[in-house]
Order: C-alpha cells, then structure tokens, then sequence
C-alpha cells in the first residue's frame, strides 16, 4: 500500500474495485465503513455484488475481466473533460500523449458495451474520482488473478497519476495483501528474481553483497515461481517439492494438474497441520504456528511488527527458521543463528529499506513502515510525497482483450473463484474451529435468476460445474449478486473451484494464472 490503512478516514473518494474488502479484509473493511460513515464518497466496482455494493455511492458491475477497459473508459472522460492534472503529469511522467491517443477510442459507449454497466455511470465515476481532492484506490485479487493482471494493475497505476492523486494523505494506489505477512516474506525475498526488499539478484554489486554476507557463490539465474515450477515436475525439470505453509492442492489452479505434479516429486512439507498437500508429502516437517514463535510480521500498510510468542511449541514442532538452519546445517552450509532477531538483524544490513528498523524501534513505535534508511528516521507511512520513487511515473497506454476462457462455446458461462467471510484461504485453520465452520460447511455456487431459470434449476438443486480441466459438484445458490452470464464460486474447498481454473494460461510478467474467468458449463442433476 501507499498510504496507511488509517488514511482512509483522510480520503474523499474511495475506489474500490477487485476486492470484496469487508470479507477478505474485514479489519480494512471496518475502515471503509467508517470513512463512508464520516462523508467519503464510495465507488465500487465488481463482478459479484458484495457488501460494501449496498452503501456504494456508485457500484459498477462490470463484466469478469474488463477492469482496463473500464480504466481506460475512465480515462478517456477525464481527458476529454479537462479534469487531468495537468501541472503533476507535467512535472511527475511520462508516456501521457501515447495513453491519451490510446483511450479516446475508450468512449463510455465503447467502454459499456465492453464492461456491461450503463455509459453514463462511467463518465459519472470518472467525474467524482478526478474531482474529489483526495481520491485513494484499493484493489486486490479481482485485479491481479487474470491473465493480464499486470496490465489491469498499471492501468489503476494510469488513473492515480492522471490525477496526481499519490503522495498526499487519502490518496495512492493501495493492493490489499491477502495473507498476514505476505508483504513480510517478499521483503525477505520470497520471490524467485529478488533478494530482501526487491533487490535484483541480475545486477552483479548486489549479488556480491549477498556473496560476501553468506559467504557463499550465490546464482544470478531467476527461479520459478509456483505456477512454473509444477509443470516443470511433469516434465522432469524439477525433482523436488519444498513446500512451506501452502495447500497448493486446495489453492493452486487445475487441482488435478497440481496433485499430479506433488506425487511425482520428492514432496517436504512444512506446515502447522496436515493439509490436503501435505497428505501427499514424502516428508512433513511440523512447523510451530504464529503464537509459538518470535519475530516479525510485516503487513499491507508496509508496517513492520512484532510478534511475540504467547505459548510453547507444540510436540517436536519448531520455527520456521529454525527449521531450514537445521537443513542448511546438515547440508553443509555452516548457519548459526540463536534466535529469530539475530535474522532480522542481518537482513538490516544488507536491505536498505530495513536498515533503520530495530526491534527497540518497532516496541517503541508499534511498528514502522518501510522504507526506514536510517536509525533517526521516522518510517514512510506515505510513499512517493516527493513525485514517485522511481524519478517519473511511466503511463502505460495498453489495449484490452477478452480472455479465451470467455471465449468458448461449450463453456458459456464465466466462472469467478471468490472468497467469503467465514473461511480463511484453503481452510487450514477456520475449517477447525468448528463455530465458524457450521456458517459455511460446504462449497456452492452462485449463478444469476436468467440463467438459471433457463438451465431449469432452482435454488438448493445440485449441480455438474464443468470446464475444460474437469467438473465438480455442488449446490446452487440463485442470486442477483452476479450477472447473467456469470456465475461465483468459493475456492476455499478442495475438490471445488481449483479443480475447474487454468493452471497454464498466465500473465505474461507476474506468471499468475487467471482465476477470476474460467468459462464453465452447469447441469442440473437433482
């Protein structure tokens, strides 16, 4: 995020799109509300009808899949009406006369045939967006799970710097995490093309940096990322399988494709219960749980913060960290860290955003938000205050395009994979708490009154979701909360919705596949 969570309230609009905030983030949610309760005008933009729909200023059902265009349709409004800022596009990118050719074809007549919402709703949520002084965007998986989410993210990227709505309190473009420190294990280098914090392991001082703190020659070639790395198991690229506090059987797409891949490699898993994934496992490495353990967690908002263990580890479990020292050690790599801080404390001196950030100082202050150079600075809740970080932001003029899975005929409804309140992720957790689990038990699959008026089938009637990869039953809920065409499922269950998504369509860049639209047929059977 750009802005801290708390600067919501600072916000006059607020654009929320791709993300059903109040379920999937209901802390943030609780945010939203409060802010609209104090005056901020709301625009919603989304597939589904969430919550947050029924006190939207503006709601926006766009069709799955036509976020850009609806950026573009908005853009195209702007400019056509003089409501950029010109002073901030001058001054602060690039690339405007190139976007500006491109979206003026993006009329909101153009625009609603493609996105399905009335024109002039468009041209309104241009108008109150580029006019509200402080105009913040949120947006989560709704925007990054297609097969061009990247392009979907600049183009919310396009709307703020057209309005120079970054840098200042209620601004910024703000993407919602979807786990409690997924940010943090980033910044760690969790990711196959960076050390901590998104340092380029490409770029040779940096990779001597690392060299020389680990005493170790380091590679400079990009790893895979999981959607590269399990069909390169099937085609004997890949021999083993580490997998760490993840239930790719339940979470990653074409489940069938993935299960296939986990019992032909050599599988390690290490996790706090035995998951669908690792039922399958070679090897399972009982991992302690966040109340067992010392360290930090680094959340949405860029906030660093402790955690401190509330109660011992469990059986043989052990850390995280305490783990792989183990491994490293037996493999023959000498690690000799006596505690979760001695780690935090290496990754300050190699990552420049961190260097700042001590455990003293995050006590102190109940967290700090990187980037924190140095020990006297105060933490950046608000990024790019000085224009953005990188010098000028780019504007990227790109097309839209429908998605193949929309494309088919035997398959003619879009299908969204979606989240709901009671159930964390693949379950792992909520699916033991057996309150929690008696509000939603089972999977099902909501599908609009036409078309289920027209495949016959009534609300509770179980039915055959079938797509190109294969077919799951469940039961049918009949609501107005998706469009015709479109139906939702949840993807928390196993043998439910991941059964039906792609896994080999990906975003050129992110590699992420494209959950949010798979085209899928549905029979009743009783």
């Amino acid at each position: 995020m750009t802005n801290p969570i708390t600067d919501l309230r600072n916000a006059n609009v607020i654009f929320i799109t791709g993300s059903n905030t109040t379920e999937a983030h209901p802390v943030i949610g609780a945010y939203v509300r409060q802010a609209k309760n104090a005056g901020t005008k709301l625009i919603v933009v989304d597939p589904i009808r969430i919550p947050l729909a029924e006190i939207a200023d503006m709601y926006l059902q766009i069709r799955p899949g036509t976020s850009l265009a609806l950026s573009n349709g908005i853009l195209h409004v702007i400019f056509a009406e003089g409501l950029e800022n010109k002073e901030y596009i001058g001054q602060n990118t690039t690339g405007v006369e190139n976007l500006k050719a491109l979206v003026k074809r993006y009329s909101p007549e153009y625009t609603a045939e493609i996105c399905g919402v009335p024109a002039e709703d468009i041209a309104s949520a241009a108008r109150m967006y580029a006019g509200a002084g402080n105009a913040c965007i949120m947006y989560t998986m709704g925007i990054t799970q297609h097969i061009n989410g990247t392009n979907n993210v600049m183009s919310l990227s396009n709307l703020a710097l057209v309005t120079g709505n970054l840098g200042r309190p209620g601004c910024g473009v703000n993407p919602l995490r979807g786990q409690n420190n997924v940010q943090g294990a980033c910044d760690m280098g969790a990711l196959p093309t960076f050390y901590t914090a998104y340092q380029q392991l490409v770029i040779p001082d940096v990779q001597k940096k690392f060299e020389k703190a680990w005493g170790a020659r380091l590679s400079d070639k990009p790893g895979m990322t999981t959607t590269q790395a399990l069909p390169a198991v099937l085609e004997g690229k890949v021999k083993m399988l580490y997998i760490m506090g993840e239930n790719p059987v339940v979470s990653d797409p074409d489940s069938r494709h993935t299960i296939q891949a986990l019992e032909k490699a050599f599988l390690v898993v290490q996790d706090i219960f035995l998951t669908e994934t690792a039922q399958l496992a070679d090897v399972v490495l009982p991992a302690a749980c966040f109340a067992e353990k010392e360290g930090t967690f680094t959340n949405s908002e860029r906030r660093v913060q402790l955690v401190r263990k509330a109660v011992p580890a469990r059986g043989g479990a052990l850390s995280d960290w305490e783990i792989i020292m183990k491994l490293a050690n037996r493999m023959g790599y000498p690690c000799h860290y006596t505690k979760a801080r001695d780690i935090f404390d290496e990754m300050t001196t190699l990552t420049p955003s961190y260097a700042g950030i001590s455990y003293e100082r995050i006590a102190k202050h109940g967290g700090l938000c990187w980037p924190c150079p140095t020990l006297s600075h105060p933490g950046t809740p608000i990024l790019h205050t000085d224009g953005p970080a990188k010098g000028k932001g780019e504007l990227m003029a790109m097309e839209w395009a429908p998605s193949p899975e929309t494309q088919m005929a035997d398959y003619p409804i879009t299908l969204i994979t979606n989240r709901i309140l009671y159930h964390y992720h693949t379950r792992t957790m909520t699916a033991k708490s057996k309150a929690v689990d008696l509000q939603a038990p089972g999977n099902f699959i909501q599908i609009n009154p036409q078309d289920a008026k027209t495949l016959g089938i009534a609300d509770g009637d179980i039915v055959k979701v079938t797509s190109p990869r294969g077919s799951v039953v469940a039961p049918a809920a009949i609501t107005n909360a998706v469009g015709k065409g479109v139906a939702a499922m949840p993807f928390h269950w196993g043998e439910g919705a991941n059964v039906l998504t792609d896994a080999h369509a990906l975003d050129p860049v992110s590699k992420i596949p494209g959950f949010k639209q798979t085209g899928v047929r549905i029979e009743k059977i009783h």
